[in-house]
C-alpha cells in the first residue's frame, strides 16, 4: 500500500514507497498548547472544541504583509470560507487585512466587522442576483466568476462598476517541474482566454475603468514555487490584455493554494522566499511593460490559519474486534476533513509526546458512517479512556465545515490567547440552537 503512514514515534515519520523502500524523516509535531493547559481549559470548557493560536495567528499575518511589503499596493484578502469567526477577522484586521467573500453571510460578517469597500472582495461562483446587489452596497470589488455574469450584474445594478475584477482558467492541467499540482480544465471556475478578452472589452465599454484578474490554478501547495509560476502566468496574460484592449489592470489577485504541512515530512513554505520569487517575476513581466503601479492581491485561508488550530478531544471508548478502535468525543461533524477528503492531520496524545508510538488503532467518531474516521491503522502511544487528543491543523476548513447530521451540535472554538489564558469566541451549539429553525411551528415545543 504505497503511500501508507507509520508513525514509529512523534520523531521519526516512515513513508513506504514504490518498490518497498522506506523513507525515515526525523520530525516533529508539536502542538501549540500544553497537556497542562488543556487540563485547565477542559474545567470550563468541555470537549470537544477548536481553539486557535492567538500568537501564532500574529506572527504569521505579520511576516505575510512583510514578505510582500515591497509591492506598495499589496492587500490579503483573508477567506472567510476557511474560518468564519469575527474574532479571528479582527485579529487579522489589525494587520491590514481584508476578507475575501463568498456568500451573502460571508458579506454580513464582513461587514459587523468593519469591513467595507476595497476591504472586501467578493469572489462567488453561480451567484445569486441578490448578492451582487448586496455586495454592491458595501462597495466590495467584485470578482466575475463568468462572462454571462456581466449581463447578471448590469441587470441588477443598473450600471457596471468602475472597479470590477475577472477570474480565470488557462484550462488542461497545472505542473509544476514534472509533477501534476491540479487540473484547472476539470474545474467550474473561471473564464478562458477567450473569454477573459472578450469579457474585458465589453467591460470597458460599458464603463468599467479599474481592472482586476484573478486565477487559482492548484490548493494546498507545499511548494515556494507555486505563487511565482502562477504569478508568471497572470503578469503575462496582464500585459496582454492591457496592450490588446486598452484596459488598466489595477490589481492582479494571486487567490490562495498556498499550502501547509499537514504531514510531519512536509517542510513548510517559506514565505519570503515566495514573496521574492513573486518580486523578481514582478520585475521581468510588469515593469518593462509599464505596469510597475499594478497592485497584488491575495485570498489565503489555510496558509493564515491552519497551523494555528486544532481540535481537542477526549477518548471516551475503546473497541476490540477485527481492528484496534478508539472513540472519541469529537466525530467528523467537528472536523470533515478525513471522511471527505481521506485526508491527514496529525494527532499527538497529550502526554504521551515520548511514549513509543506502538499501538495500531483507527481513532473514530461517533456518526453512523464508517468513514467517519479521524485516523485509519495510525500507529500511536496506548491510548486510554479519558485521554486527551489534539488533532493538528485544523484552523482552516476545520470548523467551518461542520454540520448537524444525526443530529449532531457544532463544538465551541476557544482563542489561547497571547498571555496563556483562553477566551470562548463561539459558544458551543444545544438541542435548542437544532430546533430552532421549526421554531414556526409547535411541533417540537416539548424537546427538551
Amino acid at each position: 500500500m504505497f503511500g501508507k503512514d507509520i508513525v514509529l514515534s512523534d520523531r521519526l515519520f516512515t513513508v513506504l514507497e514504490q518498490g518497498g523502500r522506506r523513507r525515515k524523516f526525523a520530525v516533529e509535531k508539536k502542538p501549540f498548547v500544553t497537556k497542562e493547559q488543556l487540563e485547565e481549559i477542559t474545567k470550563t470548557y468541555p470537549t470537544p472544541f477548536h481553539l486557535y493560536d492567538e500568537k501564532g495567528i500574529r506572527e504569521n499575518a505579520r511576516q505575510l504583509k512583510e514578505a510582500f511589503s515591497w509591492n506598495k499596493g499589496y492587500k490579503e484578502y483573508f477567506a472567510v470560507k476557511a474560518t468564519p469567526n469575527p474574532f479571528i477577522l479582527n485579529i487579522l484586521k489589525e494587520y491590514g487585512c481584508g476578507t475575501d467573500c463568498s456568500s451573502m453571510t460571508e458579506l454580513m460578517m464582513s461587514k459587523a466587522c468593519g469591513f467595507s469597500g476595497n476591504d472586501i472582495m467578493f469572489s462567488s461562483n453561480d451567484t445569486p442576483l441578490e448578492e451582487f446587489a448586496y455586495a454592491a452596497k458595501l462597495g466590495a470589488i467584485i470578482n466575475l466568476d463568468d462572462i454571462t455574469h456581466i449581463e447578471c450584474v448590469e441587470q441588477t445594478l443598473g450600471y457596471i462598476p468602475e472597479t470590477i475584477s475577472c477570474r480565470f482558467t488557462p484550462g488542461g492541467v497545472f505542473k509544476i517541474s514534472n509533477d501534476i499540482m491540479d487540473n484547472p480544465g476539470d474545474s467550474k471556475y473561471g473564464m478562458t482566454t477567450e473569454q477573459i478578452f472578450e469579457a474585458f472589452k465589453i467591460l470597458k465599454a460599458k464603463g468599467a475603468k479599474n481592472f482586476g484578474i484573478h486565477a487559482f490554478l492548484a490548493s494546498n501547495t507545499v511548494t515556494n514555487e507555486y505563487y511565482p509560476m502562477l504569478a508568471k502566468i497572470l503578469f503575462e496574460l496582464a500585459v496582454r490584455l492591457h496592450e490588446e484592449t486598452g484596459a488598466h489592470i489595477s490589481f492582479i489577485n494571486l487567490s490562495g493554494g498556498i499550502g501547509i504541512p499537514y504531514r510531519p515530512d512536509q517542510e513548510p513554505n517559506d514565505i519570503r522566499a515566495i514573496g521574492e520569487g513573486v518580486r523578481q517575476v514582478y520585475e521581468e513581466v510588469l515593469v518593462p511593460a509599464g505596469m510597475g503601479d499594478v497592485a497584488l492581491c491575495t485570498e489565503l485561508g489555510r496558509f493564515m490559519l491552519g497551523p494555528y488550530g486544532c481540535l481537542v478531544t477526549k477518548a471516551i471508548h475503546e473497541k476490540h474486534t477485527h481492528k484496534e478502535y478508539v472513540g472519541v468525543d469529537a466525530c467528523a461533524v467537528n472536523l470533515m476533513r478525513p471522511a471527505m477528503y481521506g485526508a491527514y492531520h496529525h494527532i499527538t496524545v497529550m502526554g504521551k509526546e515520548n511514549a513509543p508510538c506502538n499501538h495500531m488503532y483507527d481513532v473514530v467518531g461517533s456518526l453512523c458512517e464508517n468513514n467517519d474516521k479521524f485516523a485509519i491503522d495510525r500507529m500511536l502511544p496506548e491510548i486510554e479512556k479519558g485521554d486527551l487528543l489534539v488533532i493538528h491543523d485544523t484552523g482552516a476548513h476545520g470548523f467551518a465545515m461542520g454540520y448537524n447530521y444525526n443530529g449532531k451540535l457544532k463544538s465551541a472554538e476557544l482563542l489561547l490567547k497571547e498571555d496563556g489564558s483562553a477566551e470562548m469566541i463561539r459558544r458551543a451549539e444545544t438541542p435548542k440552537d437544532y430546533f430552532a429553525t421549526f421554531d414556526f411551528c409547535n411541533i417540537l415545543k416539548d424537546a427538551e
